[in-house]
């Protein structure tokens, strides 16, 4: 099951109202004098599912949210568990089953998954330099992950029932049915900056996740 227990640990950052919204994807992306842009907006959610976070856009000074654990001590945004929880639910109805095995990150987990990745790279022969520019082709660094934001959370199958390509290739016709976005594309790394990565997956709202799935988009071109 993944069912979890919820721990409140604070919320100092507000979700913004629809009005600010677009002002702020403006001044954060720097496109403030773009009037192309024809996201759709879920009123419902009052954006805070489009937070944008990237190497240019790192995570807003004094984030917190309120986490939920899941089973196997990963934790999430406890706005998007019960999307998370259904679309589960649902792949193990199809015979399939994923479990999360990486969700909310500190800022000390991020550092440590990084300096783990250089090091990786410097045992294959790699100098510093070239180990630490291959390894943010894969890892964030701290602040600009977004994992940090308890919003992505990275998808795989338990290794028992299901193999990995089984649930990459559910994820991709079903997941924005529930909210969430393959995030970093294989054809649009030029623009994330993050190599392709089946695996991981973010909330964005149902309304978002399918005008993205459909359109053929990434975040940041969404977000204009």
């Amino acid at each position: 099951m993944l069912i979890g227990i919820a721990a409140a640990i604070g919320r100092k950052y507000h979700p913004l109202p629809v009005s600010e919204l677009y002002s702020s994807i403006c001044s954060l992306t720097g496109s403030e004098n773009n009037a192309s842009y024809t996201g759709s907006i879920d009123a419902e959610e009052d954006g805070w599912q489009l937070l944008l976070v990237n190497r240019e856009n790192p995570l807003p000074e004094g984030y917190e949210i309120e986490l939920t654990e899941l089973s196997n001590g990963e934790k999430v945004d406890s706005r998007i568990y019960p999307a998370l929880q259904q679309m589960f639910d649902d792949m193990r109805a199809d015979g399939i089953y994923p479990v999360v095995v990486s969700g909310y990150r500190t800022d000390q987990e991020q550092q440590q998954i990084l300096d783990d990745k250089i090091e990786s790279y410097r045992q294959e022969g790699y100098s510093d330099a070239d180990a630490s520019a291959l390894a943010q082709d894969w890892v964030a660094i701290p602040g600009t992950s977004e994992h940090q934001t308890g919003l992505a959370v990275d998808i795989n199958a338990d290794g028992i029932h299901s193999a990995g390509y089984e649930v990459y290739d559910w994820l991709l016709d079903h997941a924005d049915e529930y909210g969430f976005i393959k995030r970093y594309p294989e054809d649009k790394v030029e623009l994330t900056g993050i190599s392709n990565e089946p695996w991981h997956y973010r909330y964005v709202g149902k309304k978002a996740a399918a005008e993205i799935t459909k359109k053929g988009l990434c975040l940041e071109e969404y977000l204009g």
